[in-house]
């Protein structure tokens, strides 16, 4: 057996068992540790991108959606996947996202934080931008969800607070709200927009468009 974190965990065969429009469930046949071959279920998802929207009064653009798996509003921050094929731009899809759902543009965009989401079970993962040097936009159409979302302005104190009292638990608003705090106090140096994201998702997006050139 292997020293403990020499283990290559080799795939030694996959199936999709199920592929819908927004996730594919695979199950992979993955050698262990002694030789065990073991199954593993793997949730493919679209990468994602969300944005820290901080006007010059220290305030953060915010979003209060419904949630159909948890049957109520989040409060969250503007957000919106990466499903416009294997060669979007994570910056344009941002981009994108705060203008149609808050109405707004950015002239200074960083990378903020990078999150794996949960990936006991799952690839997608997320970028969180910081965007800066805001100004409004024409409002845009909206549909679905979306139709009924409210845009809130919330000090980013206040957000924090909201984090650590339970208000606010989706997970990239916790990220995002926490990271953008610390980044600030500490004066921490944040990426360049184009930074390498080592965890982008690409799987669920190559089958899809893989699948839709041979059809």
């Amino acid at each position: 057996m292997s020293e403990p974190g020499s283990h290559d965990f080799v795939v030694r065969d996959s199936r999709t068992v199920y592929d819908g429009a927004i996730l594919a469930l695979r199950v992979d046949q993955v050698e262990m540790p002694g030789g065990r071959i073991a199954e593993r279920e793997v949730v493919e998802h679209h990468g994602a991108v969300a944005v820290v929207a901080l006007d010059d009064a220290g305030r953060v653009a915010m979003v209060r959606q419904y949630r159909h798996p948890i049957g109520r509003r989040l409060l969250e921050l503007p957000a919106g996947l990466l499903d416009g094929g294997p060669d979007e731009d994570p910056l344009t899809a941002a981009q994108r996202e705060l203008a149609e759902e808050v109405d707004l543009a950015a002239d200074s965009w960083r990378v903020l934080t990078d999150l794996a989401l949960s990936p006991g079970f799952t690839d997608e993962a997320l970028r969180v931008y910081l965007a800066e040097s805001l100004h409004s936009l024409n409002p845009a159409e909206r549909h679905d969800e979306e139709a009924d979302m409210a845009v809130e302005w919330v000090a980013l104190g206040d957000a924090v607070a909201q984090v650590l009292s339970g208000e606010i638990v989706n997970a990239t608003a916790v990220a995002g709200i926490l990271a953008v705090s610390v980044a600030l106090t500490n004066g921490a140096a944040l990426r360049d927009p184009s930074a390498e994201w080592t965890d982008q998702p690409t799987g669920l997006q190559s089958r899809k468009h893989g699948d839709a050139r041979r059809s």
